[in-house]
C-alpha cells in the first residue's frame, strides 16, 4: 500500500538491499502502516538536473492509501531529507518528494483493489 520511489542522479549502492530495509521500516512507522504493505524502489544513476546543475539531486514520490495528511507529509520530509544525504550524499535542498494519497479503489494488489 505505501510505495517510496526514489530517484537520483547518485549512484545506487552495490547492495541497495539494506538501504532499502531501512527505509521501508522507517516509512511503516512513520505512517502507522504495517510494514509487510511497504514496497520500495531505488532508481540511482539517472540523469538529473536541479535548477540546471547536474550535481546530486533526487526526486521521490510517496504514495499511500490514508495516512498521508500535512503532519504525516512534513514527518516524513523532516526524515527523508537527511536520510538522502546521509545515505546516498544528497543534499536535502536538492530534493523534492511528491506526495500522493490514492483512493483504494486506485491501488490493485493480488488480483483485486483495495477498495
Amino acid at each position: 500500500m505505501p510505495l517510496i520511489h526514489i530517484h537520483t542522479s547518485a549512484p545506487s549502492p552495490n547492495d541497495p538491499i539494506p538501504l532499502l530495509r531501512d527505509l521501508s521500516r522507517e516509512l511503516a512507522g512513520l505512517l502507522g502502516k504495517p510494514e509487510r504493505t511497504v514496497m520500495t524502489l531505488l532508481e540511482g544513476g539517472v540523469a538529473m538536473t536541479f535548477a540546471g546543475d547536474g550535481a546530486a539531486c533526487a526526486y521521490v514520490e510517496v504514495k499511500s492509501i490514508g495516512a498521508l495528511d500535512g503532519e504525516s507529509t512534513r514527518r516524513i520530509s523532516a526524515f527523508l531529507c537527511p536520510w538522502l544525504q546521509r545515505r546516498l550524499a544528497v543534499p536535502a535542498d536538492r530534493t523534492y518528494i511528491g506526495f500522493e494519497a490514492v483512493p483504494g479503489a486506485m491501488w490493485g494488489w493480488n488480483g483485486g483493489t483495495f477498495g
